[in-house]
C-alpha cells in the first residue's frame, strides 16, 4: 500500500460549545494526532506548553507569518493570535496518522481554501442560553468577554454552511460517537482511498 496524505480534520464551534472535549474523544481513536497550534495568549493555570499551545511572544508569531509557516492564522478579538504550524501536517505524514485540528472559523475556511480535501466539522451549542451557562461556569470571562463570546458565536454559527459535518453538543456520550464516526467514516472517501483501490485492482488482472 502507498503511503498516504494524513486526513486533515477540522473541528471548530463557538467558544463554550464543548469542541475540545470532542477533539478529545476523536483523538481516542488510534492513528490520530492533534497539530499544536502556537498563540499570543497567556497559559491558563492549568495549561502547559506544548500539550494543546504553544505559547509564544507576539514578536515571534510574526516571524513565523512572514516566513510563511503558518497552515492558517488568526487575531482573535483584536487581541491575541492563534495559528496553526504547517509543519504539523509533515509530523502527520511521518508518523503516518490523521491530523486534528481545532480552530476557529477564520482558521478553517483558511484551511479550507488551502486543502480542499480536508473535513471540517461544526460544533454547535443547543441554545444561545446554554453556551452562555457553559461561559459563565468555566469563570473565566468579565462580563464584558462573556458579551464579546455570544456576540461572536452568532457570527461563527452563520459560516456553518462552509462545513461538511454538524454536531450539536447536547449530549457528549452521542456527540462523541457521532465526531468520531466522522473521523472513521472520512478516511474511507473514495478520493482518499483510489490509489489504494487501484492497486488492489491490479491483483485481479486485466
Amino acid at each position: 500500500m502507498s503511503r498516504r496524505e494524513p486526513l486533515v480534520l477540522i473541528v471548530s464551534g463557538p467558544s463554550g460549545s464543548g469542541k475540545s472535549t470532542l477533539v478529545q474523544k476523536i483523538l481516542e481513536l488510534p492513528g490520530t494526532m492533534l497539530a499544536v497550534s502556537s498563540t499570543t495568549r497567556p497559559p491558563r493555570k492549568t495549561e502547559s506548553n506544548g500539550k494543546w499551545y504553544n505559547f509564544i511572544s507576539e514578536a515571534e508569531f510574526r516571524t513565523m507569518i512572514e516566513r510563511g509557516e503558518f497552515l492558517e492564522y488568526a487575531q482573535v478579538f483584536g487581541k491575541n493570535w492563534y495559528g496553526t504550524p504547517r509543519k504539523a501536517l509533515n509530523e502527520a505524514l511521518e508518523q503516518k496518522k490523521d491530523l486534528v485540528l481545532e480552530i476557529d472559523v477564520q482558521g478553517a475556511l483558511q484551511v479550507k481554501e488551502k486543502m480542499p480535501g480536508a473535513v471540517a466539522v461544526f460544533v454547535i451549542p443547543p441554545s444561545r442560553q446554554d453556551l452562555e451557562r457553559r461561559i459563565r461556569e468555566r469563570g473565566l470571562d468579565s462580563e464584558d468577554e462573556i458579551r464579546r463570546r455570544l456576540d461572536r458565536a452568532r457570527q461563527e454559527m452563520l459560516s456553518y454552511k462552509s462545513y461538511d459535518f454538524a454536531v450539536v453538543n447536547d449530549d457528549l456520550e452521542r456527540a462523541g460517537l457521532e465526531v468520531q464516526a466522522i473521523a472513521l467514516g472520512s478516511r474511507c472517501l473514495v478520493a482518499r482511498t483510489e490509489e489504494n483501490i487501484l492497486e488492489i485492482l491490479k491483483t485481479f488482472g486485466g
